[in-house]
Formats: structure tokens, C-alpha cells, sequence
């Protein structure tokens, strides 16, 4: 069973997911809060797997309460879902520790496959902002072939690897027991790749993955 915990200040907004979420056997809702501060506090006595978070709130706004769970909650992971589809927030959020993002507007079946995509510890974008992502990375020009190969020289065998399994949507316990390796290794790698690539957050990251040529 997925423990849920929803986050709005709007209580129309968290009555309808609510309503959303009913017929789903295998999710139940365990709370409710309507800014950060009201979450931490909710948490200290009520275990959850994911918290649906939306990101605009008075007192505490869902991007620095994504960051005290980060902290202090590692097992609880973060569900944006917010109307706001901008790159850099969307950035921010990712930076602050979600796992996935969702756009208010999406339909039930996503919004489900999200929470469960989510609670198994693996990434989520919704489709229209992968869509819209997708086609500005067409957009961009192409990458000079020399060049990208001098690029992706900076990074080991090793890094290139993590890299292609990050860009899949591992975390990193998962790609470390695929290597074979300490969850520990891996986030020295992941320092090397972020710090090598100049890429500010996991998106970025992904984004350089594709344009690298990683992804088959």
C-alpha cells in the first residue's frame, strides 16, 4: 500500500485528488496539509511513502519543504504538482530533492502512474512537459561531432556508465547494485559527472546524456 500525503493550500485542490485517488486499491491517503510547515509537523507522527506536493504556499512554499524532507525525511519522496511549467522552476524542484513533477492539469491515469512511479524510488516527468522539453532540445542546434567527442572524453568509462543509467532513471542504490559498487561510489561519481558536465541539477544532466548521443 502507498501512503500518501497531500499538500495544497487549496482545499477543493485536495478534496478532488482525494476523490481522484479513491478507487485505487492499492493507495490510500493518510493526511493532509496545506503549506510546508503543516507537512513537517504532520510527518513527525504519520509515515508516508510520497508526498503530493504543490510548490506556490504561505508560510512554507513546496520547494524549501521538498528541502527539509530531503534532509530529514530521506524515505519520504516528493510528487510535485503544481500549474507552473516553467524550465527553471521545474530545475529548482528537481534540485530540491523530487522525485517527479506533474502538472495540475494532467489526467487520472497519469497523475496514478506518477505516485507509483514515484513511491518504487524512480523519476517522473509528465508527459506534456516531456513533450515540450523534447521538442526544444530539437530545436537546438546539432552538436559538432569533434567537439561532443572531446566533451564526453572528460568523463571515465565508469562515469559514462552511471551517467546512461542516471539518464534511465535510476537512483543511485539501484545503479550502484547494478555496478555492482557502494551507493557511496556512486554519488562520488555522480559529484565527478555534475562538476565534469557543468550540468545544475539531474534534468541537465539527462539533457547532456541525449545530446552525448548516450541514450540508445
Amino acid at each position: 500500500m502507498i501512503r500518501i500525503i497531500l499538500v495544497d493550500d487549496h482545499t477543493i485542490i485536495r478534496d478532488g485528488i482525494r476523490a481522484l485517488l479513491s478507487g485505487q486499491e492499492d493507495i490510500t491517503v493518510v493526511g493532509e496539509a496545506s503549506n510546508g510547515e503543516e507537512l513537517l509537523k504532520l510527518l513527525e507522527s504519520s509515515s508516508a511513502d510520497v508526498v503530493l506536493m504543490d510548490m506556490n504556499m504561505p508560510v512554507m512554499d513546496g520547494m524549501e519543504a521538498t528541502r527539509r524532507i530531503r534532509e530529514e525525511y530521506p524515505q519520504v519522496h516528493v510528487l510535485a504538482l503544481s500549474m507552473l511549467d516553467h524550465e527553471e522552476y521545474i530545475n529548482r524542484m528537481f534540485e530540491a530533492g523530487a522525485l517527479g513533477y506533474v502538472l495540475k492539469n494532467a489526467g487520472k491515469l497519469e497523475i496514478v502512474y506518477a505516485i507509483r512511479t514515484v513511491a518504487r524510488g524512480r523519476q517522473f516527468l509528465c508527459s506534456e512537459l516531456g513533450v515540450k522539453f523534447l521538442q526544444k532540445l530539437m530545436q537546438a542546434p546539432a552538436p559538432d561531432v569533434t567537439a561532443t567527442a572531446k566533451k564526453t572524453d572528460g568523463l571515465s568509462k565508469r562515469e559514462t556508465e552511471v551517467l546512461q543509467l542516471i539518464a534511465e532513471g535510476l537512483t543511485n542504490a539501484e545503479i550502484a547494485e547494478k555496478l555492482f559498487t557502494s551507493k557511496r561510489t556512486i554519488e562520488t561519481h555522480r559529484q565527478n559527472i555534475i562538476e565534469k558536465t557543468q550540468a545544475k541539477n539531474t534534468a541537465a544532466l539527462i539533457s547532456y546524456a541525449v545530446r552525448q548521443g548516450l541514450l540508445t
